[in-house]
C-alpha cells in the first residue's frame, strides 16, 4: 500500500473480535485502533478515521451503552462522509434496511465468514472511494 495507511477505527465489545480484527487488517497495511464502546470511538473521532467497523450491539450489564444505531447516528451527525461498515450478530431485515437508510456502507453479519467477507466490504468501499 502506497503513502498514509487508511486508518480504521474497529468498535466491538468482544474483545476477541477486535483482536482478530487488528491482527488481520493491520498485517495489510492499514492502520487499526480498536475500542470496546461507541463512546470511545466518539472521543476519538478528530483522528479522521478513512473507515469504522462498527458493532451494532454493545451489551455489559454493568453499564449502558449506546447501540450501535445510536452511535451511527452520532458520528453521521459530526462526520456526515464517514464510512461506516456495520457488524452485527443478526441478520433482521429490519435493522439493515434502517441502517442502509442512515447511510452505512457495508454490512457484515459475524459469522464463521466474518473475517473474509469484512475483508471483500473493505477492499470494495476503499476501491469505490478512491
Amino acid at each position: 500500500m502506497m503513502g498514509n495507511p487508511k486508518l480504521i477505527f474497529v468498535v466491538d465489545d468482544d474483545p476477541f473480535i477486535n483482536m482478530l480484527v487488528v491482527k488481520r487488517f493491520s498485517s495489510e497495511g492499514y492502520q487499526l485502533e480498536a475500542y470496546s464502546s461507541g463512546e470511545e470511538c466518539l472521543e476519538a473521532l478528530n483522528k479522521n478515521p478513512d473507515l469504522i467497523i462498527l458493532d451494532y450491539l454493545f451489551a455489559k450489564e454493568d453499564k449502558e451503552f449506546m447501540n450501535g444505531m445510536e452511535v451511527l447516528d452520532k458520528i453521521k451527525l459530526v462526520k456526515p462522509d464517514m464510512s461506516v461498515i456495520m457488524l452485527s450478530g443478526q441478520d433482521n431485515g429490519e435493522v439493515v434496511l434502517e441502517l442502509a437508510r442512515k447511510g452505512i456502507d457495508d454490512y457484515v453479519i459475524k459469522d464463521h465468514n466474518l473475517i473474509d467477507n469484512l475483508h471483500i466490504a473493505i477492499k470494495e468501499l476503499f476501491e469505490r472511494k478512491s
